[in-house]
């Protein structure tokens, strides 16, 4: 018989109990993980294992009894599993085996079926699931499947390496529509067979008649409404990234395929006939190209042709591809059958509409070196006379790439021409013909040529987005990917065009006359030509002429190229030294640093924090002021400082976890509802004076909506909390301890209610939330931490953090008065509703716990933790410490 333990007896006396109940220790377990000792109950734990019989068994009668946890976060359950996976290494035993483990393995499936996932890998370690019997493991699989734990099956699936006797459209689809794409990835990641099946059932769901809510109402536990944020355009994203991700040829996704060429196709018409940037013949090229045998892509082009020509038009290019009139609009299909007498039409060569741009070569940036300078080098030899000339110490060169556009199509594309510029020479390498020619050795030394050429310190290299171009360079030359971090000698003109546009802005922001200056600076003054951008507007505001782009998406690949192509790749590299040359001439003038060069550098660093001394909230700056600032360094902050409590945005729907670390630091935040247009963000930063967040293609909307510096684009790549970073350093925001959870993060509200622990004991127990036994202990931790970004949660180890010496929460509030609540029924004088029922039961029993504080508008209920702490450790570097502190901790619940 086992040997019980007397009741109140401590496991911490030393004492050993040979066959101890695993009940009685669960039960000391449950207590101290209600008084939150977590050491203590690892401790005890760890002790109380080595008195069971059998800890393997004795394990899951403790996870059969125990069910006090069903919401997520680390629960009770799981810190035990993960103790007795400890107490393991450290005392190993003989593995169990026969008849003995399989019954232990049965009872640890039906754990699984009702536990948390989280719990899943510990268990296959412990009872070694991986060795039972294979058809054992997939009635398990189908078993939680069924009972609408998905991810609990895939997961347990994917352990197991039992994907590829399971149908992966089965397993994967309910996860694809609750957004659980990591896990998908993760059960196809070791074989490419379902790789390629995984992409072809996505691919399907992308065609334009597929309905996500109709394949939703399958699945249990999958509403439909979470299956409308999968739509097509997210779909194709992630279509494509896997595509790449695995290498897989695109042709297997036919449908996403069609649509983003489908979207190609609209940008090639706006840059054509409303941007009016493209020549015909490049135009022509591309579409030829892009639509060739695809019929459903050829009925598009007409289509679009109807829409932005005339029906002639779209009729001769109908019957260039001897398209049926049945799928053709009526007046199209009329004007085709006026032409069925002619032969096959070849696609004219004139206008295809009436926009004849107004191309006049006078008007554009113009080469100043004779044609004869401009050399298209194509053989081994001339690029060893190129090389003489190029490597030589103390000079500047100008480099840019062209390749041929991709638009958003799979892969980096290629790049198929080189340029290089000196001051007497531009040198154009085309590096497509080099790859053709398959000799080994000569590729090496070009490889070594471009090597030498961009480590070399002492050549100063020019480029505009210099970045992106190592990029492709690297995926022509995979000998030279480590290239970029050996670079030296770099200046990247886009680093500067962006200080320039910023000290421009920011004398106008301090209304500046332009009178007060010894000269206007070029780059305030307003081009006529508002279509032009990049390197192309640079050199138009520097040396009065924009750059000819309508060759910059010509087909780079297409050989022997045109003279107008020759041209402009020459210019392009060459604009580069002039635009240097009139920088260097006076830099102070442009509120650049005295001497350029010492901005070069290899890899572009990231954005240093914006200094705060610019100018201080209130202070009017003198003109001499503004401009010595702006001068200063070329990451100046264009921005006065401002307080965090002063600072107001509307954020974008795909922004939220963004907007929750914002509101945690003090800062007034709207969001976009997920029905709300883009353009509903304009609206209300201009109503109410906040600054728009966004990201993608949006912020070229909004900004033109809005003034001068009210628009910022996020980068979606970066975790919410690097983004609260770059937002807060680029506005030059000042965030202090009393900032942080000075606001609600639900609803954003900065009042709140101070409230005594006996009071809200006292209301939870006339409301019923205390009736019944008090020791069912407290939910996870999880849940105080449930307003925090979920890719962010802490892992085990940050459970309970050091106290930071020095910090305080402390927020500027009052005592919670009786003539504030109605206690009956728990609300405010504003009707608000007190979420008293939301606090576990066991954060009442801690004994340093004293009161509460409550959200006026939502009636949320804070108290006292560790989550104050663990957000002034993770935005250390941008608190401002100069305010006294104290030492106390809280925490939202």
């Amino acid at each position: 018989m086992r040997q019980l333990r007397p009741k109140g007896c401590e496991l911490l006396s030393g004492e050993q109990f040979t066959g101890q109940d695993p009940l009685l220790l669960l039960k000391t377990l449950q207590t101290l993980w209600t008084k939150r000792e977590l050491q203590k109950l690892r401790e005890v734990a760890r002790q109380g294992f080595a008195t069971l019989e059998d800890p393997l068994a004795g394990l899951l009668d403790m996870l059969e009894s125990y069910k006090g946890w069903k919401g997520k976060g680390h629960s009770l359950e799981y810190y035990i599993t993960n103790e007795l996976v400890h107490w393991l290494k450290e005392h190993p035993r003989e593995p169990q085996s026969g008849l003995k483990l399989k019954k232990l393995q049965a009872r640890a499936f039906g754990v699984l079926a009702e536990s948390q996932s989280n719990l899943l890998e510990p268990l296959i370690n412990i009872y070694q699931l991986q060795k039972a019997d294979r058809n054992t493991l997939l009635g398990n699989v189908n078993h939680l499947y069924h009972k609408g734990k998905y991810k609990e099956a895939v997961i347990l699936s994917t352990k197991l390496k039992l994907q590829p006797e399971l149908d992966v459209e089965k397993m994967c689809t309910p996860l694809l529509l609750q957004d659980k794409a990591n896990l998908v990835e993760d059960y196809v990641a070791d074989y490419p067979h379902l790789q390629s099946q995984l992409l072809q059932i996505m691919d399907t769901w992308c065609h334009p008649s597929f309905n996500t809510r109709d394949i939703a109402r399958q699945y249990q536990n999958v509403p439909p409404s979470r299956a409308d944020k999968l739509n097509q355009k997210m779909l194709s994203k992630l279509v494509f990234r896997l595509l790449s991700q695995y290498n897989l040829d695109p042709a297997l996704c036919p449908n996403v395929m069609n649509q983003r060429h489908l979207g190609a196709l609209r940008y090639l018409f706006y840059k054509r006939f409303v941007e009016k940037s493209m020549t015909q013949e490049n135009w022509e090229d591309h579409i030829q190209n892009m639509v060739g045998e695809n019929l459903w892509l050829q009925e598009q082009l007409i289509q679009l042709l109807f829409s932005y020509c005339d029906a002639a038009t779209a009729a001769q290019w109908a019957l260039y591809y001897r398209l049926s009139g049945e799928c053709l609009p009526d007046k199209v299909a009329e004007k085709m059958h006026g032409l069925q007498h002619q032969e096959r039409v070849e696609v004219t060569k004139e206008r295809t509409c009436d926009s004849k741009m107004d191309k006049k070569n006078d008007h554009y940036y113009q080469l100043p070196i004779p044609r004869e300078n401009i050399h298209f080098l194509h053989t081994w030899e001339e690029v060893d006379k190129c090389r003489d000339v190029v490597l030589q110490p103390g000079q500047v060169v100008g480099i840019d790439m062209e390749w041929r556009p991709s638009f958003g199509l799979v892969g980096r594309p290629r790049v198929s021409v080189l340029q290089i510029a000196t001051k007497e020479h531009v040198y154009l390498l085309d590096l497509l013909q080099f790859s053709k020619l398959d000799q080994e050795e000569k590729e090496k030394e070009l490889c070594h040529f471009i090597w030498k050429l961009f480590s070399d310190p002492s050549i100063i290299k020019l480029g505009y987005g210099m970045s992106g171009d190592l990029c492709s360079l690297s995926t022509t030359y995979p000998a030279l990917r480590e290239m970029e971090k050996q670079a030296q000698g770099i200046l990247d003109l886009l680093q500067v065009d962006k200080q320039l546009q910023k000290n421009s802005g920011l004398w106008k922001k301090h209304h500046i006359p332009v009178e007060s200056l010894c000269q206007e600076p070029s780059f305030i003054t307003k081009s006529p030509r508002q279509t032009e951008k990049g390197l192309s507007l640079l050199v138009q505001n520097l040396l009065g002429k924009p750059l000819d782009k309508t060759e910059q998406l010509s087909n780079w690949e297409k050989r022997p190229l045109r003279e107008e192509q020759i041209l402009y790749a020459a210019s392009d590299a060459y604009c580069l030294l002039e635009v240097y040359e009139m920088l260097c001439k006076d830099p102070a003038h442009f509120g650049l640093t005295a001497n350029l060069k010492e901005n070069l550098g290899g890899k572009q660093s990231t954005k240093p924090r914006a200094k705060k001394s610019l100018s201080k909230q209130g202070t009017q700056l003198s003109p001499k002021q503004v401009l010595a600032s702006a001068g200063e360094t070329l990451s100046a902050s264009a921005f006065p400082e401002i307080s965090a409590k002063d600072f107001s945005v509307v954020c974008d729907t795909m922004l939220q976890g963004l907007a929750r670390y914002l509101r945690c630091l003090g800062v007034d935040v709207r969001v976009l509802e997920n029905t709300d247009d883009h353009r509903q963000a304009a609206e209300i930063a201009r109503k109410e004076g906040r600054i728009i967040l966004t990201s993608g293609l949006p912020y070229h909307k909004l900004q033109a909506q809005v003034g001068e510096g009210r628009c910022f684009s996020v980068n979606c790549s970066d975790k919410a909390k690097q983004q609260a970073l770059s937002v807060l350093k680029h506005f030059n925001v000042r965030v202090t301890l009393t900032d942080i959870f000075s606001r609600c993060q639900v609803c954003n509200c900065d009042k709140y209610l101070k409230i005594s622990k006996e009071k809200i004991r006292h209301l939870m127990k006339i409301s019923g939330y205390l009736s019944g036994e008090d020791d069912a202990g407290p939910k996870s931790l999880e849940e105080e931490w449930e307003l925090c970004p979920k890719a962010e949660t802490p892992t085990l180890s940050e459970t309970v953090p050091e106290q930071l010496p020095g910090c305080a929460y402390n927020p500027d509030c009052r005592w919670l008065g009786d003539s504030d609540l109605d206690a009956g029924s728990l609300t405010l004088k504003n009707g608000t509703t007190l979420q008293i029922r939301t606090i576990p039961l066991g954060v009442l029993e801690k004994t340093d716990l004293s009161h509460f504080y409550c959200c006026t508008q939502c009636g949320k209920v804070f108290w006292e933790g560790s989550h104050f702490g663990r957000v002034v450790s993770q935005f250390q570097e941008i608190l401002d410490s100069s305010e006294p502190q104290t030492q106390s901790f809280y925490e939202l619940s």
